[in-house]
């Protein structure tokens, strides 16, 4: 079947079945490999993307419950006042170490910011809650996140 997907900005039509995860549609039909597969059961947060503005694992997220909705993958989170903000926190932060949870992280991080733009430690701690980071880098995620929201980058 055709589905048409708005990822980005840019409509894509795909044809593909119906049950396929929009992950896949990413990473293999669209080249967007920003968007990571971590464990494929919604639990890591690896594969987090912003669907209508809210955070969604897109391991689980059929193409089927996706086409006629706003996708915004890693790729294009920088261009929200938010997502610059946590990126560049990011980096001045050097919240990085292995870099895979890293894109999942961040489309969380800037989805609680647009959400709520200056959140406490237990508002991070329970939104970032899903998102694993095998390195342990949580202490520089809050920090960022702290960072990103007192426009401080």
């Amino acid at each position: 079947m055709k589905f048409d997907l708005k990822v980005n900005g840019t409509l894509h039509t795909v044809d593909v079945t119906g049950d396929m995860p929009v992950l896949w549609i990413l990473r293999d039909i669209l080249h967007l490999t920003g968007t990571k597969y971590g464990c494929g059961v919604a639990q890591c947060g690896a594969c987090t993307v912003h669907v209508d503005g809210q955070p969604v694992r897109s391991c689980l997220l059929t193409v089927q419950s996706a086409a006629g909705r706003d996708i915004t993958t890693i790729e294009a989170i920088n261009q929200t006042e938010a997502g610059a903000r946590v990126q560049q926190a990011w980096l001045d932060e050097e919240v990085i170490q292995c870099g895979y949870c890293q894109s999942g992280q961040i489309m969380t991080a800037t989805a609680l910011l647009q959400k709520t733009p200056h959140p406490s430690d237990a508002e991070i701690d329970d939104a970032m809650a899903g998102n694993i980071c095998r390195c342990g880098t949580y202490v520089r995620i809050r920090k960022a996140i702290h960072k990103a929201a007192s426009h401080d980058v």
